[in-house]
């Protein structure tokens, strides 16, 4: 099953394998699946002579594997046969548990993790086609290792259709914690590990990290995505010392499939993008603090004051903000309560649940076209919803769309309401701008394509636009000394990666350049 380069490649990847792992496998005769789980786990076990299978005949619908270290259990389970994205979750289990992982949280987070009480028991439902999964898995995986309390399993839907229908999951990844739905969607360390804590007692995590001393630098960027690690490098390379406060290294980047404008480099994804970032990065002395979610902020003053999730306290004489945008909601009745249940963002990863089925697409920009074309190829109609009076996507998409028989596409539209019964969406409410009478548009999913909102709300004392933007000048400065800000999340025009990328460096170049002249 598993091609001998991918074998080999395994193979060298766990040489340092120190540890005997044992894939405990349950599979029963009568799954569809269980000879392609079977023929999958003998392939895996040549790739180290630390890793063993041991196989139990079961009843039913079963078909999973626990991961054993050293005999003992390490409270990860795959339901499934994690292929596809879901094939690096597998090698980074055996070499997290290892304690070789890469990507494995720092000293602050992992007490958090490990404060966490109670029996917990966490279900990731999946795709093999998910982009956003691997993340989501990893994860949790990780919190299983560094808390026996925690048992995570991941679950394949597309061979458990059953249970996927009966607990309402329509949107992937979706978590489950002790039987009740926790998360859906992307989502990073930090917001999991939050989550978790509102759920879970904590045997006093927060305040132990909240004792830890300030960390003292002279630039602290906030944000890890293009426009703060272009901040971060260019200041570091001024021999200053540097640190960066992101949920995660590259940002909304990560949610990018392909990227083929940036300037010298034809084609490349937005994982292998953020991986780059992160690379870079590591080639100068600068701390990277991730899964830090801001909660308060000190900006005014000679020293700024930045406060995290957890406690800790970091401080600078210059602060640079890019914390980058998300993505923008209906803010309708309904939206919230059917997030993850008829209400997604991500065609790409979601579209599958959908086959077959009539969605609608709010939005007409070049991503909400982009994502009307891709679910035309599996729904069984796609209505796209604008509420301007045409299109705003490139003329080759809208055209691409009008030739498509199953989309229809109505403008100076506006919704008004996601409608559902409980479980799911089954309706959206619109209205016509131009006649205001209202509708009721019968589906099954809807996907919110309506572009970014900047995430600037800890900044409370910086000017910003109506929509949020934090006001920047040209050369990246706020109204308060000492604070800048690049990217996304600022006013400068045009959202984009290699604007953002220059945008970083301008601020950096600023900041030094105050501290030079005695600014700051």
């Amino acid at each position: 099953m598993l091609d001998t380069a991918i074998i080999q490649q395994v193979t060298d990847i766990f040489r340092s394998l120190e540890s005997r792992y044992t894939l405990s496998a349950h599979i029963s005769q009568e799954h569809s699946a269980a000879a392609e789980m079977r023929e999958f786990l003998a392939d895996f076990a040549t790739t180290s002579s630390n890793i063993t299978v041991e196989t139990q005949d079961a009843e039913g619908n079963t078909l999973y594997f626990d991961i054993l270290k050293d005999g003992a259990p390490t409270g990860i389970t795959f339901r499934g046969i994690p292929n596809g994205h879901e094939f690096t979750s597998l090698l980074l289990a055996l070499l997290n548990a290892d304690g070789k992982g890469k990507n494995l949280p720092d000293e602050g987070i992992a007490h958090r993790v490990k404060a966490l009480q109670g029996d917990i028991h966490l279900q990731t439902y999946i795709s093999l086609s998910c982009t956003n999964c691997p993340d989501v898995v990893q994860t949790l995986n990780i919190f299983a290792l560094l808390n026996p309390n925690i048992r995570h399993e991941m679950v394949d839907g597309a061979l458990f259709q059953d249970e996927v229908n009966a607990k309402g999951v329509q949107a992937v990844p979706s978590v489950f914690a002790d039987g009740e739905l926790l998360h859906v969607g992307r989502g990073s360390l930090g917001e999991l590990l939050e989550k978790l804590e509102a759920k879970y007692p904590s045997s006093g995590g927060d305040a132990e990290t909240s004792d830890a001393p300030q960390r003292n630098y002279d630039v602290v960027v906030l944000g890890g995505g293009p426009a703060g690690a272009s901040a971060a490098i260019y200041s570091a390379r001024k021999g200053l010392k540097v640190a960066i406060l992101a949920e995660r290294i590259g940002g909304q980047v990560k949610e990018t499939v392909g990227i083929e404008n940036l300037i010298s480099v034809p084609y490349t994804t937005g994982s292998e993008l953020a991986d780059n970032l992160r690379t870079h990065l590591t080639h100068y002395p600068i701390e990277l603090f991730e899964n830090r979610r801001i909660e308060t902020t000190e900006l005014k003053g000679k020293e700024k004051l930045i406060r995290v999730t957890g406690g800790e306290t970091f401080s600078a004489p210059a602060v640079i903000i890019a914390t980058g945008a998300g993505w923008r909601r209906l803010n309708v009745e309904g939206e919230a309560e059917y997030i993850g249940r008829g209400v997604a963002f991500c065609p790409h990863c979601d579209g599958p649940f959908y086959a077959g089925k009539r969605v609608a697409v709010v939005g007409g920009g070049n991503s909400g076209i982009e994502a009307a074309i891709d679910l035309a190829g599996i729904c069984q109609k796609v209505t796209v919803i604008e509420f301007m009076d045409s299109l705003k996507a490139d003329k080759v998409l809208q055209d691409k769309a009008r030739s498509l028989p199953n989309v229809e596409i109505l403008t100076s539209t506006q919704t008004m309401k996601v409608v559902g019964n409980g479980e799911k969406v089954t309706a959206l409410q619109l209205k016509n701008r131009e006649t205001d009478a209202e509708h009721t548009l019968e589906l099954d999913g809807v996907f919110v394509q309506i572009g970014l909102s900047a995430n600037s709300q800890p900044f409370a004392e910086l000017e910003k636009t109506r929509i949020g933007e934090i006001i920047i000048d040209a050369h990246c400065r706020t109204n308060i000394e000492g604070v800048y800000a690049a990217g996304d999340v600022s006013s400068v025009p045009y959202k984009q990666i290699i604007v953002a990328m220059g945008e970083g460096a301008k601020a950096a170049l600023t900041a030094f350049d105050d501290r030079v002249r005695g600014v700051i």
